[in-house]
């Protein structure tokens, strides 16, 4: 189909293109008529270029509705955009650098496109020395090719500039454009991957910290002949490496190659792979080890937060329920069967909502909704709830004949109680659910799934051994006074994990926000005490105290700050970078030490570990008055990707030290403590 289409592309070039000699800001289609169908304008960053340093330019491409561009590595269809420059004497172009693509499947060939606008961007430099005023026209005979799902248009024109040399000021707005086009473009990895083929399949190990976000994870090869594009790529994740498994292409060689692998909506990396051992791997024995890893540490992460403050009261409060039931096995069963589905049900419930708002381009990881400060506030008055209820204040009665929905209820109050601990449990992290969570995240769905239920049922595990393990519930004390002493010592885990709720309120919103969670805990708490002294008096008031402990929550959540305050900086010895920051560090004389670092940069994370985190080197720094100044380019930050270019870097780590009156001093990229006391020695 590729062949067909560079014919179809060339005939059609040579029979209408001629005439296509678009202005600057348009393009026609190459048969001669008409509009383009992906609208093409050529712009510069800056107008007036400085000399010696140059501008960057990009082909601004906007697609009609239902019609899609090319990478440059078009897939098993399509062809990406050619381009043939003239340029006045002492100006040269760089290669041109796409931004990540997306995958198009059609009749089951892979296309690599792009369906709404995108950006190509190529830098442009100007020779030394070059008089300011100095006109430098550029012209772009460009040619790409517009498709749908069912006809390709080949289309083309000539792109025009008319730039001189200046200062190099560039308009706000422009640079605010080019930053977001900048965003997409692959950022480079840093750490090098290594790939094996064997049997017509290629596994590829990328360094990839656990701690980063990956979704969507898909591999783009720069070149072709490396790995069939249509073909399934597995991906899974042991420690900090990404494992991606998919069919090589036919004849492939194992030789260095480079590719894009996107972990985002158009986020991606680009990363260089030599031949090399594939340790583990995606196949379909490596996947279902990874599946079954993910399941146990799932049942045991779940099983190990019983013993959680937020967990074990109300696993407490079963157990004594157990203890008076007696020896009705049937009724035992059934609810310990209710208890398990409505946590099962609850985590795939929660694990689905994840999955699906990651689908949906959310950056959203397990218990998602404690960012929300809002849910956060729910739970604290939630909990507040349940430790006044288990601390004997009032009696919560809920369905059906005022059974207690935790103490007394039947297979329904077994069966919210079961929701109920596994939405209550959110705020609780326990040992082996950070692997296991992580892994889902990357697991095809029914497994991703059947993760989620498996933390659900060790959640449920030590209930459902209770019930149906009649020698374990022999060995429960029996029924007597001391129950309701029990019942009140386990409010104090319920009342901490209330206190630790208003902590993680007061670090989303601040001391405010703190203070109107505890004020609504307060107003809720004495609401309850209203309520239960008209229960000792053997009157109702449950309808109407709901009703205003909801109004409660809702007027707490609307008075809820809509950001954090800011902080105060108690000192200076470390502040994020900012070029205005580190010219005025630079002017007053003070040395500076500026690092670049990424989350997913493994070798980022081992230097500030061994060597710039460590107490000799902070003393050091902190004698000499050194400020450590630090880019943080874990999200593509405009401001950072251009000072790394600047600085001839095109990723990070990058380390600097500037010493008082001097340019930069380029440190290496593995780092020692040595290293960096002797800065200041």
């Amino acid at each position: 189909m590729r062949i067909f289409q560079v014919i179809f592309m060339t005939l059609a070039l040579l029979a209408g293109l001629s005439t296509a000699h678009a202005p600057t800001a348009t393009a026609q289609s190459a048969f001669g008529g008409g509009a383009a169908h992906i609208a093409a304008t050529l712009v510069a960053e800056s107008a007036v270029p400085k000399a010696g340093e140059g501008t960057t330019i990009a082909f601004a491409m906007v697609p009609e509705r239902g019609w899609h561009g090319y990478w440059e590595n078009p897939g098993d269809a399509g062809l990406g955009m050619t381009v043939d420059w003239t340029l006045p004497k002492g100006v040269t172009v760089g290669a041109l650098r796409y931004p990540v693509p997306e995958t198009l499947l059609i009749s089951g060939l892979m296309n690599h496109v792009y369906e709404g606008p995108y950006a190509i961007l190529a830098d442009l430099k100007v020779a030394a020395g070059m008089a300011s005023g100095t006109r430098l026209p550029v012209k772009a005979s460009a040619q790409w090719l517009a498709c749908t799902d069912k006809v390709c248009v080949p289309e083309g024109g000539d792109l025009t500039l008319e730039l001189t040399v200046g200062d190099g000021q560039v308009v706000t707005a422009t640079r605010a454009r080019f930053d977001g086009w900048r965003t997409h473009l692959p950022r480079p990895l840093g750490s090098e991957a290594t790939f094996a083929i064997k049997d017509g399949k290629l596994r590829l190990s990328v360094p990839f910290p656990a701690s980063a976000q990956a979704r969507d994870v898909h591999l783009f090869a720069l070149a072709e002949g490396l790995i069939r594009n249509a073909a399934p790529q597995t991906v899974t994740r042991q420690g900090d490496q990404l494992l991606l498994e998919t069919d090589a292409a036919d004849g492939a060689k194992a030789d260095t190659v480079q590719a894009v692998l996107r972990t985002g909506d158009h986020v991606g990396f680009l990363l260089t792979a030599k031949p090399g051992d594939v340790a583990g791997g995606a196949s379909d024995g490596g996947q279902w080890g990874a599946i079954f890893a993910a399941l146990g540490g799932a049942l045991l992460g779940g099983l190990l937060l019983n013993i959680m403050p937020c967990v074990f009261p109300i696993l407490g409060l079963k157990a004594m329920k157990l203890a008076k039931a007696g020896g009705d096995e049937r009724t035992v069963r059934r609810e310990a069967l209710a208890y398990t589905a409505g946590i099962i049900l609850t985590c795939l419930a929660l694990g689905g909502l994840l999955l699906a708002l990651r689908a949906a381009g959310g950056a959203v990881g397990w218990a998602f909704q404690l960012q929300d400060p809002r849910i956060i506030l729910a739970l604290l008055l939630l909990v507040t709830g349940i430790a006044f209820n288990l601390a004997g204040l009032f009696e919560l009665r809920a369905y059906g004949g005022g059974e207690g929905l935790v103490g007394k209820g039947g297979v329904a109050g077994s069966f919210w109680t079961g929701a109920l601990v596994a939405f209550v449990a959110t705020p609780c992290t326990g040992p082996f659910m950070a692997a296991a969570m992580g892994a889902a995240l990357l697991l095809p769905l029914p497994a991703a799934l059947a993760v989620f239920a498996g933390l659900g049922l060790g959640l449920a595990l030590p209930f459902l051994l209770l019930a149906y393990v009649p020698a374990l519930r022999k060995r429960l004390p029996k029924p007597g006074g001391w129950m309701g002493m029990f019942q009140k010592c386990l409010a104090i885990p319920m009342f901490l994990t209330a206190l630790g709720l208003a902590w993680l309120l007061g670090q989303q919103r601040g001391v405010p926000g703190m203070t109107i969670g505890l004020s609504a805990a307060l107003l809720l708490a004495l609401l309850l005490w209203g309520l239960g002294s008209r229960q000792r008096q053997g009157k109702g008031g449950g309808l109407i105290a709901a009703i205003a402990g909801l109004a409660i929550l809702a007027g707490a959540a609307y008075a809820l700050p809509t950001s954090a305050p800011a902080v105060a900086k108690t000192g200076d010895s470390t502040v994020s970078f900012a070029v205005s920051k580190l010219a005025e560090l630079r002017a007053a004389n003070k040395p500076v030490f500026l690092y670049f670092t990424a989350d997913w940069c493994l070798t980022c994370k081992a230097n500030e570990a061994a060597a710039i985190d460590r107490a000799e080197t902070r003393a050091a720094f902190d004698k000499a008055g050194v400020t450590v100044m630090v880019g943080d380019w874990t999200n593509a930050d405009p401001a950072i990707t251009r000072f790394l270019e600047s600085q001839g870097r095109s990723g990070v780590p990058l380390y600097l030290y500037y010493a008082p009156g001097k340019e930069a001093q380029t440190l290496p990229q593995l780092l020692t403590p040595a290293t960096l006391t002797a800065l200041v020695r």
